[in-house]
Order: C-alpha cells, then sequence, then structure tokens
C-alpha cells in the first residue's frame, strides 16, 4: 500500500514522540493502527466486491452464449425432425394402407389388448430372501437380539474346578 522504509519509519517515530510525547504515545499508535486496520479491512472488501462483480458479468456472458448455443442446437433438431418427418411420410405413403390402424378407437377392444394397470402386490414384512435357519444356526449369525452382558456371559470361559 505505503511504500516506506525502515528509516523513514524511524524518523516517523521520532517526529511523533517529540510531537505527541511518551505518555500519550502508545494510545495514539493503537488508534492509528485501528484506523489503519480499518482502511484496509475496507480496501480488501471493495476489492472482493468488485472482482464478484467482475465473476457475475462473465457467467452472464456465458449464460448468454450458452442459451443461444441451445436455441440454434434446438433449431436445427426441430428442421432435421421435421425434414426427417417429411421424407419419412413421402417413403412410406405406398407402402401402408392408412385405414389399418394398428390400436382400435374402442376403449373395450384397447382394454383387450393393452391389461389395465395393476399395483404390484408387495409384502414388505415378509422377507423374499430369507436366511433358512439352520444355515444362521451353522455360521454363528444373530437371530435375536442379546445384551452386551448376555454376550460376555455367553463367551465367558469355563472357571477351572
Amino acid at each position: 500500500m505505503l511504500d516506506i522504509g525502515l528509516s523513514k519509519m524511524a524518523l516517523i517515530g521520532v517526529v511523533a514522540l517529540v510531537v505527541i510525547g511518551p505518555e500519550k504515545l502508545p494510545r495514539v499508535a493503537r488508534t492509528v493502527g485501528t484506523l489503519l486496520g480499518k482502511a484496509q479491512r475496507y480496501v480488501a472488501d471493495v476489492k472482493a466486491e468488485v472482482n464478484r462483480s467482475m465473476e457475475l458479468d462473465e457467467l452472464r456472458k456465458m449464460k448468454d452464449t450458452v442459451e443461444n448455443a441451445a436455441r440454434d442446437v434446438e433449431k436445427s433438431v426441430a428442421t432435421t425432425a421435421s425434414d426427417f418427418e417429411k421424407d419419412w411420410k413421402d417413403a412410406t405413403a405406398g407402402l401402408a394402407d392408412a385405414s389399418a390402424d394398428p390400436l382400435p378407437d374402442d376403449p373395450a377392444a384397447l382394454a383387450l389388448i393393452v391389461p389395465a394397470y395393476k399395483r404390484p402386490d408387495k409384502h414388505w414384512r415378509a422377507k423374499r430372501g430369507a436366511v433358512p435357519h439352520w444355515y444362521k444356526a451353522r455360521t454363528g449369525m444373530r437371530a435375536r437380539v442379546q445384551s452386551g452382558a448376555a454376550r460376555v456371559a455367553r463367551f465367558r470361559p469355563p472357571k477351572p474346578h
């Protein structure tokens, strides 16, 4: 911020000592330091705000370019799709009979072809991949909840008699 060397700082200190006096110098130095810190924080805040606004401008520009590119792609896809539809209609005009509709308009006839939706019947209480009890017993899997004290008592080595 300021280009002050060591000799200039010493000169300022001596002048301040002479002008202010030794008893008021610490309080004045503290006040000057506080004000200098506030000024540095203010300058840093201003710099950060300027950087943020520059980044926002760049993001807006990038957003506009991406939106324009998306519109161009959308237009090209729409024109390609319409050209394909036109070519497809021209190519299949003589092949298919217009009266042969694959799906009937009658809802009753449509229900015979396409079954109505039926929600799958799920039994969430019954596990589908249940482990057999003989396997649990053989491998030592826990089948029931057991307290810590009961587990310690279960695996405690036998007392010698």
